[in-house]
Formats: C-alpha cells, sequence, structure tokens
C-alpha cells in the first residue's frame, strides 16, 4: 500500500504501462518504504520522449536538410546563420549533442516542449530539440563571434546560464517577439503623458511585454486644472485606463497584459489607490488584474516610529514650488520643509494606519510591492533618482521624462527603461571550471541582447536602452545548491557563503563590462557621472573586510573555481574602470524565476522551495509534480520550504546579496496561516532595517496548501 504525500490510502497502481503523466504522479506517492518515489519522475521525462517527444517531432535526414528547410519555410532567420560558415555551425550543433543532455524532471521537458521549442505553424508537430533552440540562441548572440558562440552553448547546455524565456524562446526565429518584455515608463501630469503612456502600454503588450508605470507625479483627486479648483479626478481613472488597455492588448488571445503600477507612500491618492484591491471595493474603482506598487521613503518609518500623522503633498503644489516633479524630490530630506511651505496643499493621515492599511491589503491580493526609496537611491551608482520598480520589483534603473508637442510628437525624447535578463544556476556556477569565464559569457550574451533591442514604438525606450547598455544578470537554485552541500538555508554558513558568491560575481560582471567598454571604445552615457568612475562605489570593497567567515564556506569555495577577490583585486579593479570606464550602465538583478526554473532544474531565484513536491497546474494536462532540485530520501531535512524558514531568514540572505547587486531582487515573504497584520508590519521594518531594497509579493499558506505554486513574473516569464 502506497501513501499519497497529501491524502492517506490511495494505492500505488505503478507499473510499466503507465503514461508519463501517470508516472509523474508517483512523485506524490510514498512507496512501501515510506521513501519518495523520485526515480518514477525520471522515468516520465524518458517516457514523455518514447510516448510523445518522438512521435510529434519532424524527421529530417541531416543538418543540412533541416536547416535548409527551416529558412526556406519561414521559421529561421537566415541572416543568423549566413553570418557563420555552415561547417562552424555544423560543429557547433555537434558540440551542443555531445553533451548528451536530458531532462531530469518531467515538467522541465514538459515546459520546454509546451513553451519554448519552435513548432509547426500548425502548433501540431516539433521542429527543434532542446540543443537546436540552445545552438540557435548562441549563434544568434554571437553575432558572428565563433569563439562566443561555442561558449554560450556550453554555458547554456551545461545549465550554468539561462537566458530569459523572450531572448530563449524567440532568438533565431522569423517569426518570433522582442528579446525583453519588461518595461518601465515614467507618466508626467499632464494629458500628453498620460496619453502616451497608455499608448505605449499598448505597443509594448501587445508585444508581449509587461509593463510598469510610474504615477507619483500625477496630481491628486480634487487639485486645480488651469487654476480652476475640484477639477482633477487623481489617479484611479488613469490606473481604470491602463488595466483595460492591458486586457485588449492580450497578446493574441495567448495571455492577458500584465501591468503595474507605482505610487508614492506621501501622494494624497495613497489610501484610494490601496482600497482599489480591496475585495469589498467598489466595481467603479476595483483594479482586478492591474498590479499595485508603493515607494516609501525612511521618514514614513521615522513618523509611525514616533506615532506621527504623515502629511501627504499635493504633486501639483509640489511641482510648482520646486521646478521638478514629486518623483525628484527627496521626500525624505524635503519633509519638514514641505510641512512648513504654506503654498504646498497637504493632507494627513497616521503614519502607523498607513502600515496598517498596507498589511490588510496584502492579506487580501498578495499586493502592493514595496520599494524602500531611499536605501534604494542611497546604494545607487548612477547620477540622477530612482522612482519605481518593475513588475517584479527587481529592476531599479534611473529614468528620465520625455515631453510632448500639442500633436503627441514628442520634444524630447525622455529615458525610459527595459530589462534585459537571464540567470546562473549557482550550482552548476560552482561546479564550472572557470567561474569568471562563466559571468563573462553570461555578461556578453546579455549585453547582446541589449544591443539587438531596438523598441521603435516607444522612442524613450529605445533611447534608454541605447544609453544605458544595461542589464540585469540573475541567480537561481541558490536553495538547490546549499541543500545538495548540505548547508541549512538562512543558517550563517548559508549567509557567508551568499556573501562571497555575491560579491564574486559582481567583481566579475564589472569586469567583464570594463573589458567591453576598452575593446569597443564606449561606456554607457554618465559613466563619467558615476560611482564608478569616481571610484566611490569601490571604497567598501578596497577598505572592507571580506573573506570567509565559516569553515564550511571556505570549504565551498576550496572545491570550486571561484577566486574570491582581495582588497586588492578591487583597487587594481577600480583603477581600470577609472581608465576604461564600463560598457553597462546596470549589470545585475535578481528577478523570480519560473519556467526556467523548471527547464534549468534550479530552485527559484534565491528563494527557499516552497515545497519539497511542488504542485502545479499545467494547461489541460492537469496536476504535475516537481521534485526540488538535488533531494533525495536522505538530504530531505535541509529542504525546509519557505514557510517553515520564515520570514527573516529569507531577508538576511537577501540582505547579505543586495550590498553586492546594483539593481534589486525580487523578494517575496512567506508567512504560516496564523500571521497577523502586526507580524506583517514587522517584517516592512526588519527588511526595511537590514538594507532590502524592494519587496514582491506577499504570501500566506493557505495559498499554496490547493497545490497551486506562486506564479513567476508574468511579464518577464523568467
Amino acid at each position: 500500500m502506497a501513501q499519497n504525500l497529501t491524502d492517506t490510502g490511495v494505492e500505488d497502481i505503478r507499473s510499466p504501462e503507465l503514461d508519463y503523466h501517470a508516472l509523474n504522479a508517483q512523485l506524490n506517492l510514498y512507496d512501501a518504504e515510506g521513501n519518495i518515489q523520485f526515480d518514477a519522475d525520471r522515468q516520465a521525462a524518458r517516457q514523455y520522449f518514447l510516448q510523445h517527444v518522438n512521435q510529434n517531432t519532424v524527421f529530417f535526414h541531416d543538418l543540412e536538410e533541416k536547416i535548409e528547410y527551416l529558412i526556406e519555410e519561414g521559421y529561421y532567420e537566415a541572416h543568423v546563420l549566413e553570418q557563420y560558415d555552415f561547417s562552424d555551425v555544423k560543429a557547433l550543433f555537434k558540440q551542443a549533442y555531445a553533451h548528451k543532455f536530458r531532462f531530469p524532471t518531467f515538467l522541465g521537458a514538459f515546459k520546454y516542449y509546451t513553451s519554448y521549442t519552435l513548432k509547426t505553424f500548425d502548433g501540431k508537430r516539433y521542429l527543434e530539440r532542446f540543443e537546436d533552440r540552445v545552438v540557435m540562441v548562441a549563434l544568434f548572440l554571437a553575432r558572428g563571434d565563433l569563439e562566443l558562440a561555442k561558449s554560450l552553448v556550453d554555458e547554456m547546455m551545461t545549465g550554468r546560464f539561462q537566458p530569459a524565456t523572450p531572448t530563449f524562446l524567440n532568438a533565431g526565429k522569423a517569426a518570433r517577439g522582442e528579446l525583453v518584455s519588461c518595461f518601465l515608463l515614467r507618466i508626467e501630469d499632464n494629458m500628453e503623458s498620460i496619453a502616451r503612456g497608455i499608448n505605449s502600454a499598448l505597443q509594448l503588450s501587445k508585444r508581449g511585454g509587461g509593463v510598469a508605470l510610474s504615477l507619483t507625479n500625477l496630481r491628486e483627486s480634487g487639485a486645480p486644472i488651469k487654476k480652476i479648483e475640484n477639477q482633477s479626478s487623481g489617479v484611479i481613472p488613469v490606473m481604470k485606463l491602463l488595466e483595460d488597455s492591458f486586457s485588449y492588448a492580450n497578446q493574441l488571445g495567448a495571455r492577458q497584459g500584465a501591468g503595474a503600477v507605482y505610487l508614492h507612500a506621501h501622494h494624497p491618492d495613497i489610501l484610494g489607490f490601496l482600497d482599489t484591491k480591496r475585495e469589498n471595493a467598489d466595481e467603479k474603482i476595483r483594479i482586478k488584474t492591474l498590479s499595485l506598487g508603493v515607494v516609501i521613503p525612511d521618514i514614513t518609518f521615522e513618523l509611525a516610529k514616533k506615532n506621527e500623522d504623515m502629511y501627504l503633498f499635493s504633486p501639483y503644489d509640489v511641482e510648482r514650488v520646486y521646478g521638478v516633479p514629486l518623483s525628484e524630490i527627496s521626500v525624505t530630506e524635503k519633509y519638514r520643509e514641505m510641512v512648513d511651505n504654506g503654498r504646498i496643499r497637504k493632507k494627513k493621515i497616521n503614519a502607523r494606519r498607513f502600515f496598517q492599511t498596507l498589511a490588510e491589503i496584502q492579506f487580501e491580493s498578495g499586493y502592493p510591492y514595496i520599494v524602500f526609496e531611499d536605501t534604494v537611491n542611497a546604494a545607487n551608482p548612477i547620477k540622477g533618482r530612482i522612482t519605481m520598480s518593475n513588475l517584479c520589483s527587481e529592476i531599479l534603473q534611473v529614468s528620465e521624462a520625455s515631453t510632448y508637442n500639442d500633436d503627441l510628437t514628442y520634444s524630447h525624447v525622455g529615458k525610459d527603461i527595459s530589462c534585459n535578463l537571464g540567470s546562473l544556476n549557482i550550482a552548476k556556477t560552482m561546479d564550472s571550471e572557470d567561474f569568471s569565464k562563466t559571468v563573462e559569457t553570461a555578461i556578453r550574451g546579455l549585453t547582446a541582447v541589449s544591443d539587438l533591442s531596438n523598441i521603435q514604438s516607444v522612442p524613450s525606450v529605445a533611447r534608454g536602452n541605447a544609453m544605458s547598455h544595461a542589464i540585469g544578470l540573475g541567480q537561481m537554485n541558490l536553495h538547490g545548491y546549499l541543500a545538495r552541500e548540505h548547508v541549512y538555508y538562512g543558517s550563517e554558513e548559508a549567509l557567508d557563503f551568499t556573501n562571497m558568491y555575491f560579491m564574486t560575481v559582481a567583481f566579475e560582471a564589472i569586469r567583464t563590462s570594463c573589458k567591453m567598454a576598452r575593446e569597443r571604445g564606449e561606456t554607457f552615457e554618465g559613466f563619467e557621472d558615476s560611482k564608478y568612475a569616481s571610484g566611490e562605489y569601490f571604497t567598501k570593497y578596497i577598505e572592507g573586510d571580506w573573506e570567509p567567515k565559516t569553515d564550511k564556506c571556505r570549504e565551498l569555495l576550496a572545491k570550486s573555481s571561484i577566486k574570491v577577490p582581495t582588497n586588492e583585486d578591487w583597487a587594481a579593479l577600480a583603477a581600470e574602470v577609472a581608465q576604461y570606464g564600463m560598457y553597462n550602465q546596470n549589470l545585475q538583478a535578481v528577478p523570480p524565476t519560473g519556467s526556467i526554473s523548471y527547464i534549468n532544474n534550479s530552485t527559484s531565484s534565491i528563494h527557499p522551495i516552497v515545497s519539497k513536491i511542488e504542485i502545479r497546474k499545467e494547461g489541460k494536462i492537469g496536476r504535475v509534480y516537481y521534485p526540488a532540485p538535488f533531494m533525495d530520501n536522505d538530504n530531505l531535512d535541509y529542504y525546509q520550504d519557505a514557510y517553515e524558514i520564515g520570514p527573516e531568514k529569507i531577508i538576511d540572505t537577501y540582505a547579505v546579496a543586495t550590498q553586492h547587486v546594483d539593481q534589486g531582487l525580487s523578494l517575496t515573504l512567506f508567512y504560516p496561516s496564523t500571521v497577523t497584520s502586526r507580524d506583517i508590519n514587522k517584517s516592512y521594518i526588519y527588511a526595511w532595517r537590514k538594507g532590502i531594497k524592494t519587496l514582491y509579493y506577499m504570501r500566506l499558506r493557505q495559498m499554496a496548501l490547493e497545490g497551486t505554486e506562486v506564479e513567476g513574473c508574468v511579464s518577464c516569464m523568467l
């Protein structure tokens, strides 16, 4: 008699005749000895190929026939392959297949063939294996550089580097979407900017993009228009327009458009903004599908600590007084001055009540995301202010407003933001024979995504990308690696390793960006005004103590190819950067990896697992089971889930990583069903004090009991 992992009394009907779905379901059953049946899932992956993939894959006699067919029939972009001699292309395919890659889990194989591989135009048959997709991505990103293509093939085939879904899905295909699919837009306090923002959201959503927009600078409800009092409707009608826009531009019906809006905590409409997510909100204001984010400065916490009222300031008046929008003002620095300024209209609410409302809304909806404004800007090495984040709360870049003529053409094209993402598998990267080369290859691959992207439908996004060459190298499989090495997530040894690992990645990423600037004779626009150019960024590394503190961390580093940089290494790098500059304005961002984690056999991002055996609902196939990477029946103890580990250890982990990441890390907090709003508020304060930059979702235990894992970033599709 076998025992179901969630329900008791289910017999083990396993037999050689079981199909892949039934075999995968065996993961949810203990065997007669009380063990999890990991081998059943490996059998399911093999059966999936035998029973489905092989039978539905188009056969070609040789590679030449296959490539010729795919180009002639309009499946591949001819120019991608024309950059190389065919003999070199053939050698790359041979190199990829020599890895003898096999999907270790059924869900990994299912995700790849469902969501990534090239299919016939009727969607019924497969035209690529995993190896083929890897080679086409490498050829596309390398742009004729055979050595880079070889390196990219090895890094992807070994699982050390995985481009984000938009790149991995689209690169090399003739009928393709954009290589990036996450964007950040500013909206200013005029109808032209609002109209252009909605149009841009439509254009980007049509192309598969998720879009976040800042509403902080819009005048509040009741503010004057053309000096006539009580005319403005505030931010909520704009939110409704955006929500309808994302619903309309639904990517050919494949999925709903995805959008988020951010508002400053000291905007007068903030409570109404939050109320739009209440379950009992009036339908006229209720926001169902749009994500919400709140930008909170230090002063808000200080006021709550003293149990004082917090003043909310009219953006209309702030811009008239200071000559710049509210988002460009440090509210913490100017707070008392603005309170005392009679020319700025204001109202007040209790600061503790504000945080109580945040917790209430998170109980009901999981929103809002939170950006700790002053923490973000204090850590920002680039001149200018960061005013918002994206749909997954890991992108933190400087933006610049656009201005418009009466006919809605640009009088000045500003600087908006796109996300060029990909992630390293920490476990596989630590196994790399050349850690430095792995990071360099990833940085070069991601930079190619930026160089090859040109979103002309939104000129401010195209300009921002061209100016910054910004990328976001992420990480995943931290928990899988720690458990494999018999280290508990959140322990002293785990934090020590995370600190050393992320610092070394930062070093290698900057080194590569400097190397590219030297090769190309070009830096990102504004480099000379950055903390990289001044050397300020490097001070903490040159003067600080950055050595492993625990024996276990030293042991992990010793058996890898990782070389932790010394103070002298950092000083030498600072000198090189001062001389040659950096090609990329931004280098790192840690997203909430979803789909790519499954095909890469990784735990998501640097979060702990949510369940030892994760249960997902996958379209028509129904429930699919996914075992935590590297888990077996002997090391289960190291796979405590996020609810058992608790928010503090997760925050601790992200805090040590954050200090080495120039952008953000998408951080979800997990709570038991007994959590109170007071507990959530304590987490806000703890995260803020630990130097966390942003918070993503909040999840309660009962939300996961039905077997539905929290979905990854809808826009980045990571």
